[in-house]
């Protein structure tokens, strides 16, 4: 069984290998470490190995790995699970980045409890790009509304996209999704030039993140080829 150092290893040389392979620098492709019903030490094992961000959907679990891992200095938490309202303060004061902000009402209230002596929330567009019922986000359509009213909120970085396209498609299709993220950043940096950095396309996973890096991802999220298949319901220790 290979270790999570081996993992991180073979996925950055995917990484790297991607971006070469794109024509862009290895440096502008990061790796978010999906952690997710992995337990502390698991992630203190990816730290050793040289991994910072990781990327958590369920908020109480993120907060206990908080507490357990709170003597680790350099640790960088995403939010990148569906967000309910009543989250949003402890969302606020607990993260760095918010991958999944789907509707300015979520926007508004990450702004206003966003702490004073804490740096703007980095926060990201979620597309539901294709159109799923059964998937939170926004439409590509919606976009420009949705960054003029977010960009005059305080207490906000609003650095651009993500996106979760729907699996099992063909690679053709899985291009032309995250082709039309890239697209759709583009034209809201000229459209909206003072809303924020825009620079972020947050999409690519295990199974797609070369794809994703050909079309411009700058974070690829990777829980499975990390650190294994998920643990079944009932035994997430």
């Amino acid at each position: 069984m290979s270790s999570i150092a081996d993992n991180i290893g073979s996925v950055t040389r995917r990484i790297q290998k991607a971006t070469l392979q794109a024509g862009r620098a290895p440096e502008s492709v990061r790796l978010l470490a999906v952690s997710k019903t992995r337990s502390p030490d698991e992630l203190r094992e990816a730290h050793q190995s040289g991994q910072t961000a990781f990327g958590e959907n369920y908020l109480q679990e993120a907060l206990e790995k908080m507490e357990a891992l709170a003597d680790i200095a350099d640790l960088e938490w995403h939010f990148i699970g569906p967000i309910q309202s009543n989250k949003t303060r402890q969302i606020a004061a607990s993260f760095s980045w918010v991958h999944s902000v789907d509707r300015l009402k979520i926007a508004r209230r990450l702004s206003e409890h966003r702490p004073e002596n804490l740096p703007p929330l980095n926060i990201c567009l979620q597309v539901n790009i294709d159109g799923e019922d059964t998937k939170s986000g926004c439409t590509l359509e919606s976009l420009p509304g949705l960054v003029e009213a977010i960009s005059e909120l305080p207490r906000l970085s609003l650095r651009g996209l993500m996106a979760i396209p729907a699996p099992d498609q063909p690679e053709s299709t899985l291009r032309a999704r995250f082709r039309s993220m890239a697209n759709a950043l583009k034209s809201l940096k000229q459209d909206f030039p003072a809303a924020g950095p825009l620079d972020t396309l947050s999409m690519g996973m295990s199974g797609d993140l070369e794809l994703a890096i050909a079309e411009g991802a700058t974070w690829v999220r990777v829980g499975t080829a990390l650190f294994g298949p998920r643990p079944p319901k009932g035994d997430q220790s």
